[in-house]
């Protein structure tokens, strides 16, 4: 009976191992249902640009490194006016509505849909968005298979994605991962931040450009349009327009043929431990009013520099990249709430928001004398010039010229060239009055000092020594 147990003992650790393996494989996800179904929806996208417009030549390494957008561009003879480029898409309506990126499709001369059973149709771009980086356009066709749209807040980090496109011009790859973070702030190169992007781990090369991203339930969940690269191919990061935005542009799309979004007239700054401190905060958290467009929804509201925003229309504002999400998806005209810190107490202020047309582009104004030195803050100033001033489009405020080295000032990050308008809550329209400002500073106390650096202004957190 002994020798029988040692004998089968092995066979029983295999098969307990080969069960728990079998356990293990059973919880992953199966794909195949979910490729099968949505496929047929999936497209490719090619497009010709010719004349100006015509991209010769151009390569990932002719794209930045930080951020490529995965486009192919097949190089072309220098001689030849004309190039190809190639994309994906995915079909949202029966009719021919057909999603894809902007700037898969932008400056093209010619647009060409490729399905999956090899139909080809010359595409109509409808309209285009380049802040969001989306496009709308229609082809020539009735009863085609479509792709449903997900609900707008039921991505999970750590939820299983996958992707279908065309990367490399290899038609209906599927590619699979999970979603590493969400909200993902990727400003444009105008320094427009307005998609929270999701950013997962899946495979995402050149020609995925404008495919869905899908859920377990087969939902498209975003539009796959940014990779981190530095080769050029996929290394782990990838990034999707969410379905929330998606549902927005292409509503606006379909109706005008361009997008409008929400907008409120503010430059904002992250809140620092410092000033966070400063301005009675538990933790950093908030958007930070550093500048107001005159007569804009910010400054008809009552909106100030200086106000830290911490919910707008009932949405919580963790870091200032959150509000452009917020406010852009928010339809112009409407008049919603928002609860602000000012002075160290809690507020509630009504705003109606703007509109921003896509075609609009806005940009707040950037921002033998007596020298004085700031007590103990350490700074040498002088009046701001009335050029300066003006071309600065501020009403008052002192130059820095000269940072004592250990000072307050020094530790705060504060240079020479900086102009300062604001100490707490205090306008500082003169000399004297930033000396009195200054003087009026309790030993110990944090305080939020306003400048203008280069034309941008900024907020920096003084924290005053103890005597």
């Amino acid at each position: 009976m002994k020798r029988l147990s040692q004998t089968f003992a092995p066979l029983l650790l295999l098969c307990t191992l080969l069960a728990a393996a079998g356990a293990r494989a059973a919880e992953l996800p199966d794909f195949r249902d979910i490729v099968e179904k949505n496929s047929p929806a999936v497209v490719k996208i090619i497009v010709e640009h010719t004349g100006d417009s015509a991209r010769r030549g151009q390569g990932p390494e002719e794209i930045p490194e930080y951020l490529r957008r995965f486009f192919n561009f097949p190089e072309a003879p220098p001689s030849q006016r004309r190039s190809m480029g190639m994309g994906s898409g995915f079909i949202l309506s029966r009719d021919g509505y057909i999603v894809t990126n902007n700037h898969v499709v932008e400056g093209a001369s010619s647009v060409l849909v490729r399905l999956i059973d090899r139909r080809e149709y010359n595409a109509e771009v409808v309209g285009t968005d380049p802040r969001s980086d989306l496009a709308l356009l229609r082809i020539d066709a009735e009863d085609l298979p479509v792709l449903e749209l997900a609900g707008d807040e039921e991505l999970k980090v750590g939820e299983w994605v996958l992707a279908i496109g065309s990367p490399f011009g290899l038609d209906y790859s599927v590619t699979a991962g999970i979603v590493s973070a969400k909200g993902r702030s990727l400003p444009t190169e105008q320094g427009e931040n307005y998609v929270p992007f999701i950013q997962t781990d899946v495979a995402i090369n050149p020609g995925n450009s404008g495919g869905p991203l899908f859920n377990l339930k087969g939902e498209v969940v975003g539009v796959n349009s940014q990779i981190f690269t530095r080769s050029g191919g996929s290394i782990g990061l990838s990034f999707a327009i969410p379905v929330s935005v998606v549902h927005n542009v292409v509503e606006q799309l379909k109706a005008e043929g361009r997008v409008t979004r929400g907008w409120l007239g503010v430059t904002i700054q992250n809140v620092d431990k410092t000033l966070a401190e400063s301005f009675g905060l538990d933790r950093p958290r908030g958007a930070l009013i550093t500048q107001v467009a005159e007569d804009g929804p910010a400054d008809k509201a009552g909106l100030e520099a200086g106000d830290v925003i911490l919910r707008f229309d009932g949405r919580k504002i963790d870091t200032s990249s959150d509000l452009p999400h917020v406010v852009g998806l928010i339809a112009p005209g409407t008049k919603v709430p928002v609860d602000i810190v000012r002075e160290q107490k809690r507020r509630s202020i009504k705003v109606t928001v703007g509109g921003l047309d896509a075609e609009d582009s806005f940009a707040l104004t950037p921002g033998g004398e007596r020298e004085q030195q700031g007590g103990r803050l350490g700074l040498m100033v002088e009046p701001a010039s009335p050029d300066t001033l003006e071309r600065w489009g501020i009403g008052g405020g002192v130059l820095v010229r000269q940072v004592k080295p250990g000072s307050v000032a020094a530790e705060a990050g504060i240079v020479p060239g900086d102009v300062i308008t604001l100490i707490g809550s205090r306008p500082v329209t003169s000399v004297e009055a930033f000396e009195r400002a200054a003087d009026d500073l309790k030993p110990g106390s944090s305080v939020p000092l306003r400048l203008i650096r280069r034309g941008s202004p900024l907020f920096i957190g003084l924290k005053l020594e103890d005597e």
